[in-house]
């Protein structure tokens, strides 16, 4: 072995000596990022940038030498500022401190939900799906369904390391009721409609809008509807009492028997069928002041409103005209190989 070589291990050595006594599990913790694909080399920068570890190259070739600069688990880590040289190694090569980053996109169902947190938090679905039924939250929400359908508030969470299934829904749970104003509470009693109703609303309108100025005129189209005694005829609430997503809603999909049917049932159904974000419960509390009762959706994600029947058919017939033609191009592309 060159010289050069024996030096920096002896050096090394006695580096790893004096940080490994020094080493703390009782400093500040620390949030530091490790890239996907990340070398020892590159991931021993970020430390260093963290202020993790102090001199690099010794730290490497101690990695080099314990044979721990292969394998480190890329995501976000958080870490003690005074954590040995050891323990920082272990916790590359076991992911041991890295957060659980996961997004819940508005509109999510349960069905959606419920796998994504278990994958995230590495926890069985059956604990998730335990902690999204749980009776307690449902009780403090003091709404009857028999899930948190609709009260798992879609954002960005950021879990520790070890979060259970019960406290991550517990947060996110926490989160809608952080987002729900104590004036709205005033604004449900002019409606004449109760929390769930809004959120069963809100999360119809959070799956019909494409566009975030029709959400309010979406909503005032279902208000107007309920207030006339009609059914309000959403397709997104077959879709939901299917159990499964369908791309279109057909005659006989309407048939189906469930209170969530709003083709067969009046009035809002039960619960929400998904998790609406802020701008559709803003939607469903605050309804634009319109007199439509009808509307089509279109290939390029605009609705057009109409006040009466006649006038929603001929909406329809053009709409169905926009949507054959969006057909034809997507499939001269597809054959051009687009």
């Amino acid at each position: 072995m060159p010289a050069e070589h024996i030096v920096r291990r002896i050096l090394c050595a006695a580096m790893v000596t004096f940080v490994t006594a020094c080493g703390r599990e009782d400093g500040p913790l620390v949030r530091v990022s490790i890239p996907e694909g990340s070398t020892m080399r590159a991931a021993t920068d970020s430390l260093v940038r963290a202020g993790l570890v102090r001199w690099a190259e010794p730290f490497t070739i101690y990695a080099s030498v314990r044979r721990t600069d292969r394998g480190i688990k890329a995501g976000t880590y958080m870490l003690h500022k005074n954590a040995s040289w050891d323990s920082l190694l272990e916790a590359l090569h076991a992911g041991k401190g890295i957060l659980r980053i996961v997004t819940i996109p508005e509109g999510f169902s349960l069905a959606q939900i419920e796998p994504l947190l278990a994958a995230r938090l590495s926890q069985p679905i059956d604990s998730v799906r335990a902690a999204t039924r749980d009776t307690a939250l449902i009780a403090h929400l003091d709404i009857r369904s028999p899930t948190l359908e609709g009260y798992l508030f879609p954002d960005t969470y950021t879990f520790a390391d070890g979060t259970t299934a019960r406290a991550a829904v517990g947060m996110m749970v926490k989160r809608f009721e952080q987002v729900w104003q104590v004036g709205w509470n005033a604004r449900l009693d002019s409606l004449q409609l109760s929390r769930n109703d809004v959120m069963s609303l809100a999360a119809i309108v959070e799956k019909e809008a494409r566009l975030a100025p029709e959400r309010p005129v979406i909503a005032a189209v279902y208000l107007n509807r309920l207030r006339r005694g009609m059914l309000l005829q959403a397709d997104p609430t077959v879709q939901y009492a299917l159990g499964k997503h369908v791309s279109r809603v057909f005659y006989k999909d309407l048939t189906v028997d469930s209170p969530f049917n709003t083709y067969k049932y009046k009035g809002l159904p039960p619960g929400p069928i998904a998790s609406p974000g802020r701008l559709s419960i803003e939607a469903a509390l605050y309804p634009a002041d319109v007199p439509y009762r009808y509307f089509v959706a279109y290939p390029d994600g605009h609705h057009e409103f109409r006040v009466d029947l006649r006038g929603h058919e001929r909406a329809k017939a053009e709409a169905r005209k926009a949507w054959d033609a969006s057909e034809a191009i997507r499939r001269a592309d597809s054959a051009r190989g687009k």
